[in-house]
Parts: structure tokens; C-alpha cells; sequence
């Protein structure tokens, strides 16, 4: 066992043992919820037999109860008072009256199970009357009615001459006759009450009642049932009322036992009382307040352990499938958890070495070089939060100059820069500080750095979302967002507040500064063409010296010149080589827009400005740009075609659908190159399936690309996500392998590129649908 357990790691036995405490846990809880069921079991059966103990005792007093009220009813009753009380009446028998009384009798018999069985005494006829028939002579109800061990002399003088008060005959057996000639022993015991219920000496009447034992003891059935127990009441003196479930023998001593300690120790009526027998059965016992006969029960505790082995068996039985599956599941978890630990350890001990013969603990190895990660990784964070300023400066210099041609290097430029672009309008500036002509001292450059860093202080304040970059020693750069939905009215509240701006900077700083402004731009491709006009408007404020902000529309009243300048052109040629039509024919819209609706041009003029435009086009022949030598022709004859006489919208439509083919043709070229990146990508991952590190990051390493460009590019061209096409090609290959070969499923997880066979079992039933062990089975049976 010592041997087993040494084989395991010590990772793997730590959370072995830690997860064997926590089961030891609820089993200790479990254990003394256990014995307080057990104990809660016997208590609710004790309380359930003093329940039915107490209940039966109840209902018999309340019976006798109804006995003596019976009585006590007789003692008023006319009829009877008449063949009592007065004297005989010339009919010796009364038959008449006796007859009428008889029948008033028959009624009480079936109010109380208690008076099924009754006789009154009338000493006046010496005649006795049952609920049944009238016997004119005693010496025929006692042959009917014999009482065990008394004769007829003994129970006529006991019985029907004495003087009785609420009197009873303990337990006796008396015969009962039973289809007129047959005698049966019945025990009962006998209640006896003399009327009137005064008389003291000589009885005018006697009433004699028999109960039953079976229908006193009936009332306590349910202990010798349920528990197979014993029930016994004995009167005050010791004397058996009833018994059950009990021999006679054993129910004497039980009562004289019960006697002696009565005489010896004064007992609270009615208290309850539990005690262990010396037959293992648990003796319960009361004493009644109404006439102080005491009731005792007798039952076996192994009758009242009955629910208290069942929780037992059960608690077993859970408690021992609990610790086989917390064994089990122990086992399992210690496994899954340990594993990577040890893989991760593994992975660093390989790539560190440590000094021989050190390990230490597992963790503290672990933390220290994780630690030495997190710092390592926290250096290279600030590193490159250092360069965050050098990027947002050179992403706002890209946009300004019109570099950035897609919405979608846009979007990952700007994230890179952390910038986020809230509006796609706004309004290119130029701002430039005056009072320096040569600005090329080191004095001189230093105090333009000072006023430059306080110009953007003011501009920063007064709108955070401004993108701001230093546009040479003595000049700044910005783009204002503006609200998108009120464009013109945002457009003069921000005109507004820069000459507002330029006050504030002379006034606080003494910095004379001039503002050129261009027109609005509505998308963000086209900030570039916005800021070239801002540019044109600052060289005319500075050619016509003034020191306030120029707007650009304010330079073309008196500007008789095309516009075209060499930023447009650059755009227009960079946007038709990566094949963005759109974006194109918005940027050449817009140059017909400036030169032919908004300016007065001069027919030279604008014949100047269709040759420029052309010159454009035919600059698609240069090497950057690969085209075809038969479409380049083409094209060239397309462009020399146009006719400086043909009409503006004639030269519209010809240079837009000259632009709409060429960039066609760019989308086709790059989609085949696209198409053979994707090819080398599938060649490459076919190859290199086998390598465990085979990652998306390791694909983009070898096409000398982005993980998202590669990414996206698969996504496109195949309609299926990179990393699932990996994890196919290794099922495929691995399914392959299942089928031909003997490997085991650790040979063929490490073969296709899994790190472990619980990850291979993982990955082959999410692509398969079923295990690798089930898959080879179902290989072997179809075979």
C-alpha cells in the first residue's frame, strides 16, 4: 500500500488527502444526526404508547363516569321510584309495572357499551329486572348470571342485601348463559350502587352493573397490537380490574410489585412514569385522580426500536455508498485537479533549471516564478503604455493626411491607440504659433515646445474628445468631433469658441497664435481632405497676415485655381488599389463637386483639372500597382479616350466607371491572393497537425500576419472558424489512426497533437458524437 501510494504525485496525494478530510466532515456530522435520530425514534415511540396508555384511560373513566350517572339517572326515575317507594300493590308480581320499567331499560343499553350488561335489585318483589327480561325470582338471573367462586347464599348477602356506594368488584369470571342453555366464563368486573343513593343500612334497590374485560381492555389494544406488549389496571388496593396481552400469574405479581411501591412512596396522580423491566421491556405507568387505579403497560424496547433499526439499516447503507462515491469521486477530482498542476509544473521545469537536488514545495515554486511572469508582464505593460502616446500621435497624423482607407483599419488602428471615435463628423484644423521666423535655434525650438504644450492644454480643456498632434515645431494639428445631428449649428458654436480659444491663450500665456479651419467632413475617410483645406486656409491667413481663425470657405471667393491638391491624388490612387469602390467614387464625386459646382473655373481651368485627372489614371501603369499588361492597356485607352469637350456629366460617368472596373480588378486580384494564403494555410496546418503546439498564434507566425487578419481571412473564404477547421483535420487524422492502426488512445492522442487523452476523448466526442474507444468498436463490427 506504502508502494501504491508513493507512485502518485505529490500533488495528486495533497488534494487526495484534502478532499478525504472534507468527506470525513459531513460523515462525523452525519454520525451524530444518526444518534439523535435514534434517540428522536425511541422517544416518539415511548410518547406514542403514553399517548394510547393515557387515551385509553381517559375514555374508560369517562365510561365509569357514565355508569355512575346511569345511577344516579335510575334514582329519579318515576317508574322506579314507584316499585321502590311505595308500598305492594294487590298483583303480587306488578307484572304491569314491572314490564313498563323493563322497557325503560332497553334504551340505556345502547348509550354506553358499559350497560350492555346490568341488573336493578327491587327488594320490595324480590324480583330483578335486566334491559332484556324481568326474573320474579334472584335465584334465576344468578343461574343465568353465576359469579365465579361465590354461591347464591354468599352473592344474594354480599350483593343484593349490602349497602353499596359506588362499589367494584375487581376482575372475576362470571357465566354468562349463551343460546338459553349454554354457560360461558366471561371475566368482568361488577359496578354496585344501592338506592336511594343515602341509604346507609337497608337498600330499596340495588343496581348491579358487569363490564366487560374485553371492553375495557380493548381500549388499550393498540399497545399489544403495535408492540406486542401487555396492558394491566389494578384498583387502589391492588385489586385486578382488567389485563391483556399478560398471563394471570405474571399480572398478580405485577400488581402486588405495583401495590408495594405505592405503600412505600406517595405518587403524584396522574404523572407518568417510564422505567426499565428486567425482561428488556420498558414498564409505563399512571395513576388515575378520579378513582386511583393505576395503568401499566409493558413493551418491548426491541418493539420500539423498530423505526430507530430502519433508520439505522438505511443510515448504513448511505453512509457507506457516500464514502465509496466520495472515495471515488475523491479520486477523480484529486486527478483532474492535479493534473495540469503537474503538466504546468513540468512545463516550467523544462523551460528553468533549477539547481539539483532542490525542489521544495510544489506551490512555492509555482508562485515564484508566476510572481516573476506578473512582473515581467507588468514591465511590459508600462513599456508599451509608454508608447501609447507615440501611437495615438501617429494614428491622428495617418487620419489627417488621408492614410487610412478602410473603416475596418479604422477601427483596429484606433483601438490599438486607445482612441475611441464617439462621432464619425467633424472638422479639421491647423493651428500655428506666430512671432517666430526662424524657428531652427535650440532656443528658439524649446520655446515653441513650451508654447505648444500650452496651447494643447487650453485646446484639451476646452473639448477632451479633441484629437490633438504637434504638426511640426510651431504648429498643431487637431480634428474636432462635432454633433451629427445639428452638423452647421455645431460647425459655428466650435468657430466661435476657438477665436474665443485664441484670446484666452494671448491673454494668459502672451502666445499670438492663427487658426485655419477646413470644410466639415461626414465620415472619417474623409478628415484628410478636410485638413488639407485647413492647411490651405492657414497659408492664406498667413500670406494675408492675419491673426485670427481663416476658414477655408473664406480662400475660395478668391481662389480662381483648381483644387486638386497632391493629398486627393495620393487618396484616390491608394483607395482604388485596395479595391474599395465606394470609397473611391466618394473621393472623386467630391472633386467634381469642388472644382465644377462650388468654384467659378475658367474653361482653361477646367480643362487644366480634367488633365490632372487623367494624369491620375494613367499613373496606374507604375510597378506598385501589377496590373496586367493587356488590362493596363486597356485601361490606358480608356483614359486617353475621355475628350476635354465632352460634358461634366459625361465625364462623370466615364471616370466612374472607369474607377468601378479598376477597382473590380484589384478585388479580383486580391481575392486569388487571398485564396492562396488560405491554401498555404491549409497546407501548413496538415503538416504540422501532430505538433501540440500548433496554435492560431503559430499559424499567424509563419504567414507573417495577424492572428485576426488570418483569422477572418479562413472565416471568408471557407465559412468555417480556424480553430475548428485544426481541430478537424486532427479527428480526421486520429479517426484514420482508430481504424487501421493497434495504438492505444494516449499513443494516437500525442500522435494528432493532444496534450493529454482526457483533452483527445474530449475534442473526438464533440466532433464525432461518441468516444474514440466506441467509435473503434463500431469500426471493427461494420468491418
Amino acid at each position: 500500500m506504502q508502494l501504491l501510494w508513493s507512485k502518485f504525485s505529490p500533488v495528486f496525494r495533497r488534494f487526495l488527502i484534502s478532499y478525504l478530510v472534507i468527506l470525513m466532515i459531513p460523515q462525523i456530522a452525519g454520525y451524530a444526526s444518526y444518534r439523535a435520530s435514534i434517540e428522536a425514534a425511541r422517544s416518539s415511540s415511548i410518547e406514542n404508547s403514553l399517548k394510547s396508555l393515557s387515551l385509553g384511560k381517559e375514555i374508560i373513566e369517562r365510561n365509569l363516569l357514565q355508569v355512575e350517572a346511569f345511577t344516579r339517572q335510575l334514582a329519579v326515575n318515576p317508574d322506579l321510584q314507584n316499585l321502590i317507594a311505595g308500598p305492594k300493590p294487590h298483583d303480587l308480581y306488578n307484572v304491569y309495572g314491572m314490564n313498563r320499567m323493563q322497557r325503560s331499560l332497553s334504551m340505556y343499553s345502547s348509550t354506553n357499551d358499559y350497560l350492555s350488561h346490568f341488573f336493578i335489585h327491587i327488594p320490595n318483589y324480590n324480583a330483578i329486572i335486566t334491559p332484556r327480561t324481568v326474573y320474579y325470582r334472584p335465584e334465576h338471573y344468578y343461574a343465568a348470571n353465576q359469579l365465579d367462586g361465590m354461591s347464591f347464599e354468599q352473592w344474594h348477602d354480599q350483593i343484593l342485601k349490602q349497602p353499596h356506594f359506588n362499589e367494584i368488584i375487581p376482575l372475576r369470571n362470571y357465566k354468562r348463559e349463551i343460546l338459553g342453555t349454554v354457560l360461558a366464563d366471561v371475566p368482568a368486573i361488577t359496578f354496585l350502587q344501592s338506592l336511594p343513593l343515602n341509604s346507609f343500612n337497608k337498600p330499596q334497590a340495588t343496581i348491579g352493573v358487569m363490564i366487560d374485560q374485553d371492553q375495557m381492555a380493548s381500549l388499550t389494544q393498540n399497545i399489544v397490537d403495535q408492540y406486542g406488549g401487555w396492558t394491566l389496571v389494578t384498583d387502589a388496593e391492588g385489586q385486578i380490574i382488567f389485563s391483556h396481552g399478560i398471563e394471570q400469574a405474571e399480572a398478580e405479581q405485577m400488581a402486588q410489585s405495583r401495590q408495594r411501591e405505592d405503600n412505600a412512596a406517595e405518587t403524584e396522580l396522574n404523572v407518568q412514569n417510564v422505567q426499565p423491566g428486567s425482561d428488556g421491556r420498558l414498564l409505563i405507568s399512571m395513576q388515575s385522580s378520579q378513582n386511583g387505579w393505576n395503568y401499566m403497560a409493558g413493551i418491548p424496547e426491541k418493539a420500539l426500536m423498530t423505526k430507530a433499526d430502519q433508520i439505522k439499516q438505511v443510515t448504513l447503507v448511505f453512509t457507506l455508498a457516500t464514502i465509496a462515491l466520495g472515495l471515488l469521486f475523491g479520486l477523480v477530482l484529486a486527478y483532474r485537479n492535479s493534473a495540469p498542476v503537474y503538466r504546468l509544473l513540468a512545463s516550467f521545469r523544462e523551460q528553468i533549471t533549477d539547481s539539483p537536488g532542490r525542489r521544495g514545495n510544489e506551490y512555492d515554486f509555482l508562485a515564484s516564478h508566476i510572481n516573476n511572469l506578473i512582473a515581467n508582464n507588468d514591465s511590459l505593460k508600462n513599456a508599451m503604455n509608454e508608447q501609447i502616446p507615440l501611437l495615438r500621435d501617429g494614428f491622428i497624423k495617418r487620419l489627417l493626411t488621408g492614410e487610412v482607407y478602410t473603416s475596418l483599419e479604422l477601427e483596429v488602428i484606433s483601438s490599438q491607440a486607445h482612441i475611441s471615435l464617439h462621432s464619425s463628423k467633424g472638422l479639421a484644423g491647423l493651428v500655428k504659433v506666430n512671432g517666430y521666423a526662424n524657428p531652427e535655434s535650440e532656443e528658439t525650438i524649446h520655446e515653441l515646445g513650451v508654447a505648444r504644450l500650452l496651447i494643447k492644454q487650453v485646446l484639451t480643456e476646452w473639448n477632451a474628445q479633441l484629437l490633438i498632434t504637434d504638426w511640426g515645431t510651431d504648429q498643431i494639428a487637431f480634428a474636432c468631433p462635432l454633433d451629427e445631428n445639428q452638423l452647421n449649428e455645431t460647425i459655428g458654436r466650435c468657430e466661435k469658441e476657438l477665436n474665443t480659444l485664441m484670446e484666452v491663450i494671448y491673454r494668459e500665456h502672451r502666445i499670438s497664435t492663427t487658426i485655419g479651419t477646413g470644410a466639415a467632413y461626414e465620415v472619417w475617410n474623409d478628415a484628410g481632405r478636410s485638413f488639407d483645406e485647413a492647411k490651405q486656409a492657414l497659408d492664406y491667413a498667413i500670406h494675408m497676415g492675419t491673426d485670427h481663425l481663416v476658414r477655408f470657405e473664406d480662400t475660395m471667393k478668391e481662389n480662381e485655381m483648381f483644387y486638386y491638391p497632391i493629398e486627393s491624388e495620393q487618396r484616390l490612387l491608394n483607395t482604388i488599389k485596395v479595391g474599395e469602390p465606394e470609397e473611391a467614387i466618394r473621393i472623386l464625386e467630391q472633386l467634381f463637386l469642388r472644382n465644377l459646382e462650388e468654384r467659378e473655373l475658367s474653361y482653361e481651368m477646367t480643362q487644366q483639372f480634367i488633365m490632372e485627372l487623367k494624369g491620375t489614371f494613367l499613373k496606374l501603369d507604375e510597378p506598385k500597382f501589377k496590373l496586367d499588361a493587356s488590362l493596363l492597356e486597356e485601361y490606358k485607352t480608356r483614359v486617353t479616350s475621355i475628350q476635354m469637350t465632352e460634358t461634366i456629366t459625361s465625364l462623370r460617368a466615364k471616370f466612374k466607371r472607369l474607377t468601378e472596373d479598376i477597382c473590380g480588378d484589384f478585388q479580383r486580384r486580391r481575392a486569388g491572393a487571398h485564396a492562396d494564403t488560405v491554401s498555404e494555410m491549409i497546407c501548413f496546418i496538415q503538416q504540422h497537425y501532430g505538433d501540440a503546439n500548433l496554435t492560431i498564434y503559430r499559424i499567424a507566425e509563419h504567414m507573417s500576419k495577424s492572428e485576426k487578419f488570418i483569422s477572418q481571412l479562413f472565416k471568408e473564404h471557407t465559412g468555417e472558424n480556424l480553430s475548428d477547421y485544426v481541430e478537424r483535420v486532427r479527428i480526421d487524422a486520429a479517426s484514420n489512426l482508430l481504424h487501421s492502426t493497434g495504438q492505444t488512445i494516449d499513443e494516437i492522442a500525442e500522435a494528432t497533437g493532444y496534450n493529454s487523452a482526457h483533452s483527445f476523448r474530449r475534442a473526438f466526442k464533440r466532433v464525432r458524437g461518441i468516444s474514440p474507444s466506441v467509435f473503434r468498436k463500431m469500426d471493427v463490427h461494420s468491418g
